[in-house]
């Protein structure tokens, strides 16, 4: 079996290791078998003519952003709208969780309009606010998801958006109503770093698994023995706390 991934932008955003989540899905493909070709994307270049089964989005500062948001609405606005609509499986870290949102207001410089595709603003409080920085432990339907946060944005859910889960560590979205990232259909947007999916083997899975029921229908993912990878989620887990 044979997968495909888009990679967006992936000499721009790729802040605090986001790269790690392309070298996980690739690899916990290649212990099952299945080939996991990776297509980077960038600033002018267009989308393969084939669907692809998965796209990650990494992060990066404002000034990346702004270069970015252009080109991403422009060139793969529609493109990615429809993807995300058909259940394709989108992993946003950070940045790009921001920009698939209404709009950023940065501390300084202009306001970035991004592709609304979930529901969603963001605005930053303003440079004399300290940072949300730190270890971050959330609550999900799978379990437990850990990692790191560094973002100075403070991010609000329209009414009815469904948050990937709620914070039991850190600051999440904003700080404040206990939510981290959001779902829409299978587009995950979350502020954790760290890489996020070496800490949490769940959540490669689960993005590999709705790729690959799409791609072959009624294929299920073969479980690997995760008692390694359990255990360092559990302590990574235990020092966030």
């Amino acid at each position: 079996m044979r997968l495909s991934l888009v990679h967006l932008y992936p000499a721009l955003l790729n802040l605090y290791g986001d790269r790690g989540n392309i070298i996980t899905l690739k690899q916990r493909c290649a212990w099952r078998g299945i080939e996991l070709d990776v297509i980077e994307i960038g600033l002018g270049q267009d989308f393969p003519v084939s669907e692809p089964d998965l796209v990650f989005m990494g992060g990066d500062q404002d000034r990346e952003q702004e270069i970015v948001i252009d080109d991403l609405r422009r060139r793969h606005g529609d493109r990615l709208r429809h993807s995300i609509q058909n259940g394709t499986p989108v992993l946003a870290v950070c940045g790009s969780y921001q920009l698939l949102q209404e709009y950023y207001k940065p501390a300084a410089g202009r306001e970035l309009h991004g592709l609304g595709i979930i529901p969603a603003h963001t605005v930053h409080p303003g440079p004399g606010v300290p940072r949300c920085v730190g270890n971050i432990v959330i609550r999900w339907p799978l379990g437990t998801v850990v990692g790191f946060e560094n973002h100075g944005g403070r991010t609000f859910l329209d009414a009815g958006v469904q948050p990937l889960g709620t914070v039991a560590s850190g600051f999440g979205n904003n700080g404040d109503d206990g939510t981290e990232g959001a779902r829409v259909h299978n587009l995950f947007g979350t502020y954790i770093h760290g890489s996020l999916l070496p800490k949490n083997p769940a959540f490669a899975d689960l993005l590999l698994s709705l790729a690959l029921a799409r791609r072959y229908a009624g294929a299920t993912l073969q479980p690997l023995d995760d008692t390694l990878e359990r255990r360092a989620h559990d302590a990574a887990v235990s020092r966030a706390r």
